[in-house]
């Protein structure tokens, strides 16, 4: 899987092309009560497509992307020339902070997190976070 680009670790602000936004919040409110799961595209500090995938761990407290979505978009990223710049799940009723499981399975250090809390339906919060060997640093999400 690819990165984040070469921005180190941690940068302070990321941005999201026009619509992604609305499109993760879209994802997460379709799949509620469990949690909604998806891949972005993207290079550094800039998100430029997001792919909602199935979540087939079917739990409003875990995902795990569908083996057969991931490997549609991997392949239609690399047919794009992308790559995997981020990762993005919801959490429909807890606060947008990574989980102890969230930060125990970020496998992908020049990965973006990216978490929607539905615990306020009706006002989704999206933030975004760097994961590396266990250390968590939120990064602020511009645009959309």
């Amino acid at each position: 899987m690819g990165g984040a680009g070469d921005d180190g670790p941690f940068v302070g602000t990321i941005q999201l092309a026009p619509g992604l936004r609305e499109a993760m919040t879209r994802h997460a409110l379709a799949e509620r009560p469990l949690e909604a799961c998806g891949l972005l595209a993207g290079s550094g500090a800039r998100a430029e497509a997001f792919y909602p995938t199935r979540n087939a761990a079917k739990s409003p407290v875990r995902y795990e992307i569908d083996p057969q979505d991931l490997l549609r978009v991997t392949m239609e990223l690399e047919d794009a020339g992308r790559e995997v710049w981020g990762i993005f799940h919801s959490h429909p009723a807890t606060p947008a902070t990574p989980s102890q499981t969230d930060i125990r399975l970020a496998f992908y250090p020049s990965a973006y997190y990216l978490i929607c809390s539905l615990a306020d339906p009706v006002r989704p919060v999206l933030r975004a976070f760097r994961i590396v060997d266990g250390r968590i640093a939120e990064v602020e999400v511009a645009g959309d």
